[in-house]
């Protein structure tokens, strides 16, 4: 799940989410809430190209009807996954 992204080893906000057992609209919405906390070095959103090469690498859409992106996916650094454990209210 670990990826390389503009030279920092990332974990997608979608990966996070299963990790963390929330839903990925849940967790962006509990980033946005605390965004004060979530500086450029904890956390970034991905530009079209990077999102469009990661989907051809990994499949990162699954192919049922509802379940492509609407939005570009957020990357988080170590620092902005230790940053979530703190404002998810997840188990």
């Amino acid at each position: 799940m670990v990826h390389w992204l503009r030279h920092e080893k990332v974990l997608l906000d979608s990966d996070l989410a299963g990790l963390y057992g929330v839903q990925t609209g849940a967790l962006n919405r509990a980033v946005k809430r605390n965004a004060a906390r979530f500086p450029g070095d904890f956390m970034f959103q991905l530009t079209e190209e990077e999102a469009d090469s990661l989907k051809c690498q990994t499949g990162i859409l699954k192919p049922r009807r509802g379940q492509h992106r609407k939005f570009l996916p957020y990357a988080f650094t170590e620092q902005g996954v230790a940053m979530l454990s703190s404002v998810l209210r997840s188990p």
